[in-house]
């Protein structure tokens, strides 16, 4: 870990803004794109870089913004990894979009985020909140391999149970799905039948597989030689250097999640969710528990 003053904090423009409060990870995803080259970091990925001055930096940045919006975070790096466990730099920052107003909408893998439910309860009343949940392996074992350093999936799904109680409107993020390794029936129906029984208001997926690209595709491929052997090689001789890489069961896994989501009224289309996360109403009604019934 080490720590630098940003020239800067939110990203983005005409009322979609987002922050990233630190940049690098610690959950140790075999996955994550954010390790891509494209990215351009100088140190390694999981020396975490702390722009400490964040807090300071969004506060400045909303005092000069006339309109108030929905201010997002952990697209790229999760704001509750664990030297948020010490920091604290996320609910600092917290408590100044409760300050000004504005609304919040939360990305990440970790139980932290129960630690500032009391703040996203006052966000949602005041503006808006919504929190993002990445859920891919609802089998523990499975799920320790691919995401070895962060909390389980029946532990996320646990944090949704709570955000439902206070009210609190919640996502999914049901992506990546590896090929030859969660793509099954099983998996994708246990998750979605969990997000059914604790009211989320929308799912993400695209399209039923995973993406990859120089850097990211290096550390997931030495992840499968650990963990799947022989694996890399199916990967190779079905993709080759792909960047997309579709689970050859997508159609028939796609049409499953389709089903279940139509059925229950749950946002499938990505750009439904985006927007509705996006969109922060002049007069926001918190949802009750009734409304997510």
């Amino acid at each position: 870990m080490h720590f630098v003053d940003a020239k800067g904090i939110l990203t983005g423009s005409a009322g979609r803004y987002g922050m990233n409060i630190y940049r690098g990870c610690s959950h140790g995803c075999i996955y994550c794109d954010s390790r891509s080259r494209c990215y351009q970091f100088t140190h390694s990925f999981e020396d975490i870089e702390v722009k400490q001055n964040a807090p300071e930096l969004l506060e400045m940045a909303l005092k000069a913004k006339r309109r108030k919006c929905m201010i997002g975070t952990g697209s790229m790096s999760d704001p509750y990894m664990h030297c948020e466990e010490q920091l604290r730099l996320t609910r600092r920052c917290l408590q100044i979009i409760l300050q000004y107003g504005f609304g919040a909408a939360i990305q990440t893998k970790s139980d932290r985020i129960l630690q500032d439910i009391d703040l996203l309860d006052e966000i949602n009343r005041s503006a808006k909140c919504v929190v993002q949940m990445t859920l891919t392996t609802y089998d523990d074992a499975l799920c320790r391999i691919l995401e070895p350093n962060v909390c389980n999936t029946k532990r996320r799904i646990k944090v949704l149970e709570e955000m439902q109680k206070r009210g609190i409107p919640t996502i999914v993020w049901m992506t990546p799905v590896l090929p030859f390794i969660n793509d099954t029936e099983e998996n994708i129906t246990s998750i979605l039948n969990e997000c059914v029984r604790v009211g989320v208001k929308g799912i993400i997926d695209f399209g039923m597989g995973l993406t990859l690209r120089e850097g990211d595709r290096e550390y997931y491929y030495a992840a499968l030689d650990k963990n799947f052997p022989g694996m890399k090689q199916r990967y190779i001789k079905r993709y080759g250097n792909a960047y997309e890489l579709p689970s050859p069961r997508a159609r028939e896994l796609t049409e499953i999640f389709q089903r279940i989501c139509r059925a229950n009224g749950i946002l499938s289309d990505p750009e439904e969710c985006f927007h509705y996360m996006q969109e922060l109403p002049e007069k926001y009604k918190q949802m009750s528990i009734f409304d997510m019934l």
